[in-house]
């Protein structure tokens, strides 16, 4: 890493805040180049604010936000992994939330892959991230076309650029948008937010999608009215003509060899 931000409590974060904004403000926000292997090239990581509310990644230009995260998160998000692939971790990874906040040391907004590969060097710079991959025999769903073809529409946004999704969930309906989205990502944000279980995309569409899906949660099946969508693995193929196979299959699993909070800025 190019270099870590010495910036003392409080103020330092103010103060790097708006340096961050000028920065911006200057650069033309457009894409990074594809090859393109972003580092930071200043970030700062302080304990979340315990009353702050929102959480998530913002990304303007070579700005980027991460709030209320956990460790835990960002290594999910960072891998592409599901929960159940973590191993060796130790508890407070899974509790504590963290503030991230910087910029990349490479001119245009950075795309999914490249926000990731950002989350990993922060994860091993800041807090020390040791890890390595192993290959385990578990449980999986195959996300695959169903019967009749897919039911999405093809995305007019930048293949190249960021998805845009959301999933609102009210009394255990949840709904889902999704602007700009691969099917490998789809495959992620399910088995992040929905599944018990790795999900692998096997559908062999390589384009982007815009789709909506709604859903009801396991957990609300029977109490949810008579008009409310179907379950997850029924509403799939209805809605987008997808599907979710459970199958045994060779998976990665993230063992943790060190992990420790993160010193002074």
């Amino acid at each position: 890493m190019k270099r870590i931000a010495q910036v003392a409590g409080f103020c330092g974060w103010l103060a790097l805040g708006l340096f961050l904004s000028q920065a911006v403000a200057q650069e033309r926000v457009a894409m990074m180049a594809r090859d393109a292997d972003p580092n930071w090239d200043v970030v700062t990581v302080r304990p979340s604010d315990p009353n702050g509310q929102f959480g998530g990644y913002q990304v303007e230009g070579r700005d980027v936000l991460i709030r209320r995260k956990t460790v835990q998160s960002m290594l999910l998000y960072a891998y592409a992994l599901h929960k159940s692939q973590l191993a060796n971790a130790p508890d407070w990874i899974r509790t504590e939330l963290w503030d991230a906040k910087g910029y990349a040391d490479v001119p245009g907004q950075p795309n999914r892959e490249q926000m990731q590969a950002l989350v990993r060097k922060l994860l091993a710079e800041r807090f020390g991230l040791v890890m390595h991959m192993e290959q385990r025999k578990s449980s999986v769903y195959m996300l695959t076309v169903a019967k009749g073809g897919a039911k999405m529409a093809a995305s007019k946004g930048d293949p190249n650029g960021l998805s845009n999704e959301n999933d609102r969930e009210n009394g255990g309906l949840e709904t889902m948008h999704a602007e700009n989205l691969s099917m490998g990502e789809l495959a992620g944000l399910l088995m992040r937010i929905a599944l018990d279980r790795p999900a692998v995309d096997k559908t062999g569409l390589k384009g982007r999608y815009d789709f909506d899906l709604r859903w009801t949660t396991d957990e609300a099946v029977t109490s949810a009215p008579a008009d409310a969508p179907p379950g997850l693995l029924t509403a799939l193929p209805e809605q987008l003509g997808l599907r979710l196979e459970a199958v045994k299959a060779m998976a990665d699993v993230l063992v943790v060899d060190k992990v420790e909070r993160p010193g002074a800025n």
